[in-house]
């Protein structure tokens, strides 16, 4: 049986500090129903955490709204009792409040920016984030305002990357003329990217990471009868496996950041590392679009 490590999917340098391994893992599933309130076992969110640091992740993606805050004290907690907690890459969001289940707003004054950036620092016993995201523009404010002030942040030392999320290619090109732009997490996946592609292959240019969010399509890429089922049986693998193998070869900028509540859900995922398409099929796979 193949070892199930993240080591496998190749890496990503950031800086000379930080090479991380590109399959990460997202906590946002690690919250009550709608995104909102605590998971119902906290332990073992726990757990999943610290699971995928012994199975070589270290590219944890997280947001201060996924509850809000529920699953950053989870991750606070896994790197707690974590020997190497300083190995941990953390990719973090600010930049939307929550108004209950399912519910998102961009708030983008930079006081409020800067006071999420605090709280992430203080929560995570850290002196700097490793990567910061804008993680949606609020239309209220210009985005000189907002990634600007995390460009103060950054002069500052307490963000070492920048980010921006979902937002198009000309936004991104009006960011880094606000500050460099090191990462984009835009939603992605083999089933829906035809309008991102060229953001995929602009980032690369750039030397940017890529972050698909929405990996599995909320797992309606991993169903047994779903789009990827006949590959999936080819290889012998899981659906979910098939779409994050797809995700690796597209380009090797893409850091997936599959989440999941389970233990054997994330060594499945995980297994995708092992996963090698042949060119035939990831062309197959790459005409489905929604």
């Amino acid at each position: 049986m193949d070892e199930i490590t993240a080591i496998k999917a190749g890496t990503f340098k950031f800086d000379k500090d930080f090479v991380v391994n590109r399959l990460g893992y997202g906590t946002m599933q690690l919250t009550g129903p709608g995104v909102w309130g605590p998971y119902k076992d906290p332990d073992q969110a726990v757990d999943v955490i610290k699971k995928s640091f012994e199975l070589g992740v270290n590219f944890i993606d997280t947001a201060d709204s996924y509850g809000p805050w529920n699953a950053d004290n989870y991750l606070a907690q896994a790197l707690h009792e974590y020997s190497d907690s300083d190995k941990i890459f953390i990719s973090d969001k600010v930049g939307q409040v929550r108004v209950g289940p399912e519910g998102w707003v961009p708030v983008g004054a930079p006081a409020f920016l800067r006071q999420e950036v605090e709280l992430s620092l203080r929560k995570f016993n850290r002196d700097h984030e490793d990567l910061l995201f804008l993680h949606r523009i609020d239309s209220h404010y210009t985005l000189e305002e907002q990634v600007g002030e995390l460009k103060k942040l950054q002069d500052e030392g307490k963000i070492k990357h920048i980010g921006i999320s979902q937002v198009t290619l000309d936004e991104l090109k009006s960011a880094q003329k606000i500050a460099k732009i090191d990462a984009v997490e835009n939603m992605y996946n083999v089933g829906h990217h035809k309008d991102d592609d060229a953001i995929v292959d602009y980032a690369k240019e750039q030397g940017m990471a890529f972050l698909p969010w929405f990996p599995l399509d909320t797992g309606n890429l991993a169903k047994s009868n779903g789009p990827l089922t006949d590959i999936a049986k080819k290889y012998n693998v899981s659906p979910a496996q098939i779409a994050l193998a797809w995700l690796l070869k597209r380009s090797d900028n893409i850091i997936p950041i599959p989440g999941t509540s389970s233990v054997e859900h994330l060594k499945d995922n995980i297994s995708a590392a092992n996963v090698e398409l042949s060119d035939a099929d990831f062309e197959k796979l790459s005409a489905l679009q929604k």
